[in-house]
């Protein structure tokens, strides 16, 4: 876990790199009708903002696990194939990123698909330490659940209590934070909404902020896990919420340098109408 007086520092010396990085997976719709073409984009970034993207490096693994009720292992998909660097603009920069479109034959049958990224640790070098974000999505196709709350077997990983497809706007999304299928107590998590639309063709957000935040601690919230390391987190307004658990992961090093190795989960809440 990253330090917290260095942390402190940071935050009054390089206001914006207090914020938050989370590793973006993202594709418009999760709670599909029917299945088809799938065009996914994965950028490191900081959403609420649309503030700095860094350059994401190799991706070490990115795959999808598809299942149709509750019986029978997981179909696994190595998507690593489909992906395509890209580059991704911010409201203050541009950085590397991947795109994937995936054809009609990956998401095709009723059931939910989990994707997974693992990317390659980043280097923040403020903070001198490196962050990798595992990072999972759930999609559902037809309304048939699978395998949305089962544990995928990551060293990091956020295990959702609820669907994280189907979401009223206001309702609350539960979930555990595991390390190698452990719960890890007292979690710490930071929690972001989307607040600028990603603009699939042009690769970029769009300028304009779906709300604003009346203090700075808004923008990035934080919460802690409970001794089995479940939470629960409001949804307060439709659309993505990031939910992502600092240094769940067991390795604490890479290059002789910190690692915080995160889970990460994306959530998205709709309007009820």
């Amino acid at each position: 876990m990253r330090k917290l007086l260095l942390a402190l520092m940071l935050a009054l010396v390089f206001p914006a790199a207090a914020k938050a990085h989370f590793q973006m997976l993202y594709t418009p719709e999760i709670a599909l009708s029917e299945g088809g073409e799938m065009v996914v984009k994965l950028v490191f970034t900081h959403p609420f903002e649309a503030g700095h993207t860094m350059d994401m490096g190799p991706v070490q693994e990115f795959y999808v696990l598809q299942q149709r009720g509750s019986e029978g292992e997981p179909k696994k998909t190595d998507l690593k194939p489909f992906l395509k660097e890209i580059t991704w603009k911010s409201l203050t920069n541009s950085g590397k990123a991947y795109e994937a479109v995936l054809p009609k034959t990956v998401v095709r049958s009723m059931g939910d698909y989990v994707f997974v990224v693992v990317p390659s640790p980043y280097l923040e070098k403020e903070e001198d330490a490196y962050i990798q974000q595992i990072t999972k999505l759930v999609v559902n196709v037809g309304g048939v659940p699978g395998n949305w709350s089962a544990p995928v077997g990551l060293p990091a990983e956020i295990v959702p209590f609820d669907k994280p497809y189907a979401n009223w706007e206001g309702g609350v999304f539960r979930g555990r934070v595991l390390s190698e299928g452990k719960p890890v107590e007292n979690a710490e998590l930071e929690i972001e909404y989307l607040n600028h639309m990603p603009d699939m063709k042009a690769n970029a957000f769009a300028e304009k902020a779906a709300a604003t935040a009346p203090h700075d601690s808004m923008v990035t919230m934080g919460a802690l896990a409970n001794a089995q390391g479940e939470f629960a987190i409001g949804l307060a307004k439709a659309g993505w919420w990031g939910v992502c658990a600092l240094g769940a992961g067991p390795q604490k090093e890479f290059q002789g340098k910190e690692l915080s190795q995160d889970a990460v989960i994306w959530v998205k809440a709709v309007e009820m109408k």
